[in-house]
């Protein structure tokens, strides 16, 4: 028999909470729900939850330090924010907490159920056999999301290790924006393109201390990933 999935459900709102469980469950997921923030954290590590779907406004403690304390114990969870806000800089700021996805209510729920199902294929999804790149005097494990220099070694969010391991792919080459963000957003609007544009710049500090490389924008195409070869 397959085993469910754990969803992490933070939700204060009663009636809205209580029928996206019960949809949830009847969708062949196991639902924990929690209508508090700080009750949410001190909870998270009594139970393995397989993905998040958290609420902004939250009593006590707001859905963004929820998924902070989250991330902070465990990084790969899968992320949802669901919020009433449509302010650009709480998208954004979702997106750079590591959020997955962020849905605006109203929502249809099947959408949502549509979200969680491609999120979790996508991380179940092998990861190509070729892990290993040299990037100018950096080198890159996309498996272990490691980038080293010297003695000094970066370890890069699941997003950040992707997006690096499409740009190694496609070096000198343009990598196409949609293509990315279809690749490892799942769908290619304009928060999600704001979102790859938050993992770029990160990956331009990261790599800073090698003047050689330069991820460029080639505007309405995408990126490339540019090495100068020295004698």
């Amino acid at each position: 028999m397959e085993n469910k999935h754990h969803i992490f459900l933070v939700e204060d709102d009663e009636n809205f909470g209580s029928v996206l469980k019960s949809y949830l469950e009847m969708n062949n997921f196991n639902v924990t729900w929690f209508k508090d923030g700080a009750d949410a954290i001190a909870n998270f590590t009594t139970q393995k939850f397989d993905f998040c779907i958290l609420d902004i406004m939250l009593p006590n403690v707001d859905g963004f330090t929820v998924a902070k304390k989250i991330k902070q114990l465990n990084p790969e969870i899968p992320t949802i924010f669901l919020t009433a806000k449509t302010l650009k800089d709480d998208v954004l700021q979702g997106y750079k907490i590591g959020a997955d996805d962020y849905i605006t209510k109203p929502f249809d729920s099947e959408v949502l159920l549509y979200k969680i199902k491609a999120i979790i294929k996508r991380n179940s999804e092998p990861t190509d056999d070729s892990h290993n790149f040299s990037i100018g005097k950096y080198r890159f494990n996309s498996e272990l999301r490691t980038l080293r220099i010297k003695d000094n070694s970066v370890k890069l969010s699941p997003k950040e290790s992707e997006l690096l391991q499409m740009l190694c792919l496609h070096e000198n080459k343009i990598l196409d924006r949609d293509k990315a963000l279809n690749k490892i957003w799942g769908e290619d609007g304009y928060f999600t393109a704001r979102s790859m544009d938050v993992y770029i710049t990160k990956l331009r500090k990261y790599l800073k201390n090698d003047p050689s490389i330069e991820i460029e924008n080639i505007h309405g195409s995408g990126f490339i990933l540019k090495i100068t070869k020295t004698e």
